[in-house]
């Protein structure tokens, strides 16, 4: 439903028209979910265990925990895998929203619809 192998090079209008249509359906969708949306909150934790961090739909962090034996680490290690934990944070709130859009827009697959959309700009440049 989503999928389109478009040249560039060899763009019709109609197929314009079917973006353009796509774009408003889902447009429409994301006005629709922004409280879904609004409500993601992504979790991570490092290999350790000992860093835990929760973030928004956005990717701004919103804890941080750290287990009793994270002071044990160095400030360097201790650094890694607090991004480490805030990563996977990132990546869990990105599969709730892939997971979101899939359920509301049946045969759309977003990271399809990136690579695709990065492969147009490349084609571009």
């Amino acid at each position: 439903m989503y999928r389109h192998p478009y040249d560039p090079a060899d763009i019709r209008e109609q197929d314009l028209d079917e973006v353009a249509r796509q774009g408003e359906q889902l447009l429409g969708w994301l006005e629709a979910a922004q409280e879904d949306l609004d409500k993601i909150v992504g979790t991570g934790e490092a290999a350790s265990g000992q860093v835990k961090a929760m973030v928004d739909v956005n990717g701004r962090v919103l804890n941080v925990r750290y287990g009793p034996r994270a002071t044990r680490l160095g400030s360097q290690e201790l650094a890694e895998q607090t991004l480490a934990a805030v990563g996977e944070a990132c990546a869990d709130a990105q599969r709730q929203t892939h997971a979101l859009m899939r359920e509301a827009l049946p045969g759309y697959d977003p990271a399809e619809a990136n690579a695709q959309f990065e492969r147009l700009l490349n084609g571009w440049s």
